[in-house]
């Protein structure tokens, strides 16, 4: 099951929180649904206006399924991501519904991500009621009681809901000038400043960095990072340096995290001089590329976004022909790009097979490292001068079949490959054994590309 965590989360996990023993329950927040909640949400949508059938089906679906499956469907309605906005309302009914399973264990994280989606919607009362329930059940133990608030405090901010996020940051930064943990208080700076920077006001952000200095405590990579995207979001690209520079300064690494997320920033507003730059100075540092370099970078080629945006239409089939269309920035961006050992990365090249994985990359950036590699397998097939290449087996390009997309069972990658080994005539069929992959026969392929 693949996991979407939002921004800056995405870039860099929390590395301090221990895990509990409801971390399953906790981890589902983000994940895609299930097929069988997928199912249950879209036969609840058509009764969504039944407040009584609507009762029945959710009573009768969280009786019949395992608790993995109950509180998949949970977390996919309290996530600012959700395919089904429009079932959101029913997430306390749902939530009911799962508190008197048998199974049933307080999580309170679940329970923060429900009390701020209340929140936004207005329902303050019964958002209050579940952090005031949560707080009794956790008394006095005071770990617990902080990563709770600290849950809050990401919720609230993942919801954009200001009234709930200043109420429980408030809460939160009581709790850590009471605190005499060392751990508490950088948990709770931790999701105090990620909060901010998620909520847009990355200058107190690091004014609260200053704090932590005066509590003896260094700020961390986190934090760094949360104020680096806070800024360049904002496109504050001067403020967004000069945290780098501080970083650096203060011994702290840029690594390929921090700097896909100053491409972000820069692609977001069109600063393609500087992510040329950027990625250079990448290079120099010898910082490693990723895919997630490839997403940030590609999204923002205004000519490579548009033409994909009409699969119809003539896009090129080989890096010639695509370096041929290319203004000048985009040329260069993805010469840096193709010179990276991404494509290395995600290609297996042996005996039996052929595989490339297309998995975790954007339209733009299957699209570029599909031809990178169609070029790479041509240049080992004719090149082979010392005869010493075995032709693989088999040939395999994995690209999803929709299972996590926005549109449940549409995967834009694969469609994406199907257009372009129909136009390239190449031997390439969907696997009938596993509809989210290309297949062939290696020597098929060897004799179609040379």
């Amino acid at each position: 099951m693949t996991c979407r965590v939002s921004l800056p989360l995405a870039f860099a996990h929390h590395q301090h929180q221990p895990p509990s023993s409801s971390s399953t329950a906790a981890s589902l927040i983000q994940c895609a649904l299930t097929k069988q909640g997928h199912r249950f949400l879209s036969t609840l949508s058509v009764n969504a206006g039944d407040p009584s059938a609507a009762n029945k089906l959710i009573g009768k679906f969280v009786a019949s399924s395992p608790k993995s499956i109950s509180l998949n469907a949970l977390s996919h309605l309290l996530s600012p991501d959700t395919t089904h906005p429009h079932l959101t309302s029913l997430s306390l009914l749902l939530y009911s519904r799962i508190k008197e399973a048998s199974w049933f264990e307080f999580n309170p994280k679940l329970v923060a991500a429900l009390a701020a989606l209340l929140d936004k919607q207005g329902r303050y009362g019964e958002s209050e009621a579940l952090i005031l329930e949560a707080i009794s059940k956790l008394g006095h133990r005071q770990r617990e009681l902080a990563l709770f608030y600290c849950n809050l405090v990401e919720s609230h901010s993942k919801q954009s809901s200001n009234h709930g996020f200043d109420s429980s940051y408030t809460l939160l930064y009581q709790l850590l000038r009471n605190s005499s943990s060392a751990y508490v208080k950088r948990r709770a700076f931790e999701s105090m400043v990620g909060g901010l920077c998620t909520m847009d006001r990355p200058g107190e952000a690091e004014s609260l960095m200053e704090e932590m200095r005066v509590e003896g405590l260094k700020p961390s990579v986190f934090e760094f990072r949360s104020v680096i995207y806070g800024y360049g979001r904002l496109g504050l690209l001067r403020e967004m340096l000069r945290i780098v520079h501080q970083m650096e300064n203060e011994g702290l690494v840029i690594d390929t995290i921090c700097s896909n997320m100053v491409l972000s920033s820069y692609g977001a507003h069109n600063e393609l001089p500087q992510m040329v730059s950027w990625l250079r100075k990448m290079k120099t540092s010898t910082i490693p590329f990723s895919i997630r370099t490839y997403n940030s970078v590609l999204k923002s080629c205004p000519t490579i976004t548009a033409m994909l945006q009409d699969l119809k239409s003539d896009i090129p089939l080989s890096m010639g022909k695509l370096n041929a269309i290319l203004e000048a920035d985009e040329a260069l961006l993805v010469q840096e790009l193709v010179g990276s050992r991404v494509l290395e990365d995600a290609m297996v090249w042996d005996s039996l097979e052929v595989k490339l994985d297309l998995h975790g990359m954007h339209l733009g950036s299957a699209y570029l490292i599909f031809l990178q590699w169609m070029e790479e397998m041509q240049n080992r097939f004719k090149f082979n001068d010392d005869g010493k290449l075995v032709v693989p087996a088999e040939v395999v390009v994995i690209c999803g079949s929709g299972k996590h997309s926005t549109l449940r069972g549409v995967s834009p990658v694969k469609t994406m490959i199907k257009e372009m080994t129909v136009r390239m005539r190449s031997p390439m069929k969907i696997d009938r054994k596993n509809a989210g992959c290309f297949i062939a026969k290696g020597r098929s392929v060897k004799d179609w590309l040379c």
